[in-house]
């Protein structure tokens, strides 16, 4: 029989490590607060205190809330439960989106909006196709890890017999019948042998 330390060791982290999901915390906080900081960059006298002029201040706020954006995409994605496929996905996406990001750098103000070689238009599909990939797949890992808890009417239940342990996928009522029997000291034989022959 398992110790209780060796049923509850990392339950909770799932397939993930704890160092994963801090930093996938980490990564989503800096991200948010890249986003929260170009925004009072451009919004207050925040720019004076560094020096930079209107044209500097949007350049440097586009790159910081451009970085920012994807960075919380990829945080979500190392939090929570999610494949190889997902993760790689994500990681795709803001790859892409800091490309446009780069671009932005680069063209920001000479090849802006205003001149005969704009590449406004570029710079915005360019990110816009690498925000787009990563957002979906962040919603594929969302849509997964709610899969994943909500099991739709069946309770995941550990059986163990002579030291061989099992996971198998009950209804809730046999669930209640096997709790009740369970805390009752198992003296309902018949209600705990009817339950595990299901799955044997």
């Amino acid at each position: 029989m398992p110790s209780l330390g060796e049923a509850y060791d990392d339950a909770r982290w799932g397939d993930r490590s704890p160092r994963q999901v801090h930093a996938g915390i980490a990564v989503f906080l800096a991200g948010a607060l890249a986003v929260v900081v170009a925004i009072a960059l451009v919004t207050t006298p925040l720019a004076d205190v560094f020096g930079l002029n209107s044209v500097a201040t949007y350049r440097v706020a586009g790159v910081i809330a451009g970085v920012g954006v994807p960075g919380t995409f990829l945080g979500v994605v190392a939090v929570l439960p999610s494949s190889r496929r997902q993760r790689l996905g994500v990681v795709l996406g803001t790859a892409v989106a800091v490309g446009g990001v780069a671009l932005f750098w680069y063209a920001y103000p000479a090849h802006w909006t205003a001149t005969d070689s704009s590449l406004a238009f570029p710079t915005a599909a360019v990110y816009f196709l690498g925000g787009a990939l990563a957002l979906w797949f962040v919603f594929a890992t969302l849509a997964n890890s709610h899969v994943r808890n909500d099991p739709h009417g069946t309770v995941r239940l550990r059986l163990t017999r002579q030291g061989e342990s099992r996971v198998v996928e009950v209804s809730r009522d046999d669930y209640r019948r096997y709790a009740a029997a369970i805390s009752d000291g198992g003296e309902d034989e018949r209600v705990i042998r009817e339950i595990e022959s299901k799955y044997e």
